[in-house]
């Protein structure tokens, strides 16, 4: 069968990247192929120096070049507000709608026993002993409206419960079951808007 092995191996390393399937994959490693090498060099560069250089905040948890990050070295944020999300793409997603001026904490997924993945391994104490430490008046929990996020966000108000501190959801203009990141910035911004306190037992 004819194959040529260095292409069908970028082919194969293409397909682990999320939503690329085989075809999109071999697409992709045609068109490097026909790329010019000083191109494919820059590509190669952007990708090691995001490795090298991009580190988790030790604050916050999102994906920065400084540390701490830009958020949460500014002093104009309102640092009475903590908005709670899954991932760093969030912050993105919630910083191009300008509704959020607080600060942010990324737990680093959502809590999914299925998955084998349980509250010890996101970053739930650190968020705690910032709520604790800091002058947080709300928490705003902007986990992902499918049934993850959903218990992700119920276990957090639970843990809230003893300190003091107003928790609030995102609102359902969101569609259940979604992904924050497939939502535009409309529809993020009304979710933001009508969040709404979480229920206390």
């Amino acid at each position: 069968m004819y194959s040529i092995r260095s292409l069908d191996r970028l082919i194969n390393q293409l397909t682990r990247f999320p939503g690329i399937g085989e075809r999109t994959a071999r697409r992709l490693a045609f068109y490097i192929l026909r790329q010019p090498q000083e191109e494919i060099t820059r590509l190669v560069d952007a990708i090691k120096a995001v490795k090298e250089k991009v580190k988790r905040c030790s604050v916050c948890n999102n994906f920065s070049e400084d540390e701490p990050c830009s958020i949460c070295r500014n002093e104009r944020r309102d640092r009475m507000s903590i908005c709670v999300v899954e991932e760093p793409q969030d912050v993105l997603l919630f910083e191009r709608t300008r509704e959020h001026q607080g600060l942010y904490h990324v737990l680093g997924g959502a809590i999914s026993p299925l998955r084998g993945v349980n509250p010890e391994h996101l970053d739930i104490d650190n968020l705690l002993q910032r709520i604790k430490n800091g002058s947080i008046k709300e928490v705003i929990l902007a986990t992902d409206p499918d049934t993850e996020g959903e218990a992700t966000a119920i276990y957090l108000s639970r843990l809230f419960q003893p300190l003091n501190v107003k928790v609030t959801r995102l609102a359902h203009g969101l569609p259940a079951g979604g992904d924050l990141e497939f939502a535009d910035e409309i529809t993020l911004t009304h979710a933001f808007r009508g969040r709404k306190e979480m229920e206390k037992e």
